[in-house]
This record gives C-alpha cells, sequence and structure tokens, in this order.
C-alpha cells in the first residue's frame, strides 16, 4: 500500500469537491494540484474522472427528491417534461464542441499557465457579471424556456477551456441571461448532472485501458472526499448565494491566477515540469 500515493488522492478528492460547484474551476485546480503534487501521469487522469464522478453523486443525492419528482412524472406532466428539455439543449452545446475539440484541448490548453489567465479573465466577467444592473425575467428553474437553457449551455462550452469554471460559465451566463442568482445556481447543478455523467463515462471508456484492480484504494479514498466535500460545498453556496453576490469568488480568481503566473515567471515554480 502506497501511502503517499493515498493521501495525493484525499488532497486531489478534497479538491476537486470543494470546486467543481463553485465558479472557481475544479480542473483548473486539479491542473494546478497534481503538478504540485508530481500526480500528473496516465493513471493521474483515470483518476481524475473517478473523483468528478464521485462529485457530480454528491449533487444528486442533495437534489435526490427533485429528480425522483422528474423521473415520476416525465410521461404524464408537461413540467417535467419541459425540464429534462432544458436540460438536454442545454447540455448539446458543450457535448458537440467537446467531442470536436477536445483532443486540441486537452493538448494544448492542459497547462498552468492558461488555466492562471483563464481564472482571470473569468474573475473580471464576474465582477462585471455582478456590478452590471440585473434585469431579472426568471425567478425558479421551472420557469426557465429552451431559449433560456440554449443559452446557458453556450455558456457552458466556454467552460471546455480549463481555469474557465463549467460552474462559473454557467451561473454568471445565466445573471447575463436574466436568471435569478438562486435559479442559475441550482440549473447548473441540475445541467451537470448529464454533462459530468456523459464526460465521465466517455472518458472512461477511452482510457479503459488503464483501469486496474489494484487502484480501488485510491479511487474509494479520492472519491469519498470529494463527495463529502461536494455535499458540502453545494449546500454551502446554496446559503452563501441567499445573502452575497459572486464577487468573492471574483477576487479569489484573480488572486489566485497571479500568484500562479507570478511563481512561474519567477522560476519559484517549474509549471512546466512533469512533477
Amino acid at each position: 500500500m502506497d501511502y503517499l500515493l493515498l493521501l495525493k488522492a484525499l488532497i486531489l478528492g478534497i479538491v476537486e469537491g470543494l470546486t467543481e460547484f463553485l465558479p472557481v474551476s475544479s480542473t483548473g485546480h486539479l491542473i494546478v494540484a497534481g503538478d504540485l503534487l508530481g500526480f500528473t501521469d496516465e493513471r493521474a487522469k483515470v483518476f481524475e474522472i473517478a473523483i468528478q464522478l464521485a462529485a457530480i453523486l454528491a449533487v444528486v443525492w442533495e437534489y435526490r427528491a427533485k429528480i425522483a419528482q422528474v423521473l415520476g412524472g416525465l410521461l404524464r406532466e408537461p413540467s417535467a417534461q419541459r425540464f429534462v428539455l432544458n436540460l438536454l439543449v442545454a447540455f448539446m452545446p458543450a457535448a458537440v464542441l467537446g467531442l470536436l475539440f477536445s483532443k486540441a484541448i486537452k493538448a494544448y490548453l492542459f497547462n498552468p499557465i492558461t488555466v492562471a489567465t483563464a481564472f482571470i479573465v473569468g474573475g473580471l466577467l464576474i465582477l462585471w457579471a455582478e456590478r452590471r444592473q440585473h434585469q431579472v425575467r426568471v425567478f425558479s428553474v421551472e420557469e426557465m424556456t429552451w431559449k433560456d437553457a440554449l443559452k446557458v449551455g453556450c455558456a457552458q462550452a466556454l467552460a471546455l477551456i480549463p481555469g474557465t469554471s463549467r460552474a462559473g460559465a454557467t451561473i454568471i451566463g445565466g445573471l447575463f441571461f436574466g436568471l435569478e442568482r438562486r435559479t442559475a445556481t441550482e440549473f447548473s447543478f441540475f445541467l451537470a448532472i448529464p454533462t459530468m455523467f456523459a464526460a465521465t463515462f466517455y472518458d472512461v471508456y477511452k482510457h479503459r485501458e488503464l483501469l486496474s484492480i489494484d487502484d480501488i484504494p485510491l479511487f474509494a479514498v479520492g472519491g469519498l472526499a470529494s463527495f463529502v466535500c461536494a455535499f458540502l460545498a453545494v449546500r454551502g453556496l446554496l446559503r452563501y448565494i441567499s445573502h452575497h453576490d459572486f464577487s468573492l469568488f471574483a477576487w479569489y480568481r484573480i488572486a489566485f491566477g497571479i500568484l500562479v503566473l507570478i511563481t512561474a515567471y519567477t522560476g519559484m515554480v517549474d509549471w512546466a515540469s512533469p512533477g
């Protein structure tokens, strides 16, 4: 049993769980954390897939009543059918673009410097979104039309750039398109379910030859940490936005991005190193 590797799994699981549903980019944090921990090989890619699945299961558990209600009424209730249609519409832009460009994105953009730049740009966009005058016209997920869903889905597609943040793109995109803050946040959570399940199973299929029964303890430790921290993060975020806006996350993104760029250009950290 490699206890150092299990410790790395625990740390990365915590990072994934805490950041997946906040507008700060879990992928960006995992790239930076993995680089610092020296966990960047092919097995690390499969591990990251597993802990992302654990994080989305936390959302499924948190919204289990809503999901059960929608599934139970899918054949007879127009509201349930509209909800599922909206999720499918919002899912499509990122799915199509991801299939077309995922290889190029991972080859050229999955590095800490790109992540840091995206962090800063994303932070500035959040500040802009929060300082502009809000014109709210959609106050619940049930009120969304397919056009609202498509707009949010197009915003989510921007998160294919590592460091942008899937949650950040959908939430802030929702604010720009007239969704109330909690509505944008909850739709981001629901949209994460098909998006992340599809991405997870696609990546597992692509990297199936890297799966090994010997890695079960590694996946179990990272997955459990990710699930627990994601569950706490989702509940904490909903409580936080009932009294605050997203400016705190914007400043965090900017500070984090600047820190990575400073350490890179001063040579304090060799981000180009494989670990």
